[in-house]
């Protein structure tokens, strides 16, 4: 299925449902919640995904596992996705937060072979074939780091989805620390409660998440001046300690 909306075929009697969808540069998918789980790949583009409780950069040709009933929105960046919506009942190993997966050969072909299923494909033959891979598969996926997490409290979350819509090296912990109305030293140990990381960590680690992006139209070099690094060689460090991957990885070039 390509471009259908899940609430058309959500009634199919079918455990794995794939749908294709085609969107524009730039569209935000709004806070919804799906009653399915739904496996999130982009075969082209990043796609930005938010949460109560974190926020998912994915990569181009990577996934995200997003747990059903979970409330979440979704930055497409140049994206065409292959979802499959699945009955929680039918992968109890689902995890329960949202996870970023690398989306091996195999996987990338049985995704784009079912997006060509109709709703009530048949079960039997080749068809129901895929879609039990199709779990399979997934199943034996290994998470990624990309993601930073987002602390419980309103004005603590607030200081972290600005951070994430406009990062900016230039901000220090005092900054935040006299936003929320606290002494700096009180601010690093709440904040650290909550996330487990330092202020300054945690900005470290959303930067590198916003180079992302940045890296499907612009150089390392470009990229690293406009998140805060001295130098192309600092931000090749530090993304490659971050993600297992140097920056050149992401670029278009």
């Amino acid at each position: 299925m390509r471009n259908v909306s899940l609430a058309d075929v959500d009634h199919v009697d079918r455990a794995v449902l794939p749908i294709g969808t085609d969107y524009p540069p730039g569209h935000l998918l709004d806070w919804h919640a799906h009653r399915r789980a739904q496996f999130l790949y982009g075969a082209t583009g990043v796609m930005v995904v938010e949460t109560a409780g974190g926020a998912w950069t994915v990569p181009p040709e990577r996934a995200v596992l997003i747990p059903a009933a979970v409330r979440h929105r979704v930055r497409m960046l140049g994206v065409s996705t292959r979802s499959l919506y699945v009955e929680p009942g039918a992968v109890p190993w689902w995890p329960a937060g949202c996870t970023v997966v690398d989306v091996p050969p195999l996987l990338r072909e049985l995704l784009s072979a079912a997006a060509g299923f109709e709703a009530d494909y048949s079960l039997s033959g080749r068809e129901g074939a895929i879609a039990a891979l199709l779990l399979h598969e997934i199943a034996e996926l290994a998470p990624l780091p990309f993601h930073v997490g987002i602390p419980a409290s309103g004005d603590l979350a607030a200081l972290c989805r600005a951070y994430l819509a406009a990062p900016d090296a230039g901000v220090a912990n005092a900054d935040w620390a006299a936003r929320a109305a606290m002494s700096e030293r009180a601010f690093t140990r709440r904040f650290r409660a909550e996330t487990g990381e330092s202020p300054a960590v945690w900005r470290a680690r959303a930067r590198l998440l916003a180079a992302v992006p940045l890296l499907r139209a612009a150089t390392v070099t470009e990229v690293a001046g406009r998140i805060g690094y001295a130098s192309p060689a600092a931000f090749t460090a530090a993304f490659t300690r971050a993600f297992g991957l140097p920056p050149s990885r992401f670029t278009s070039g």
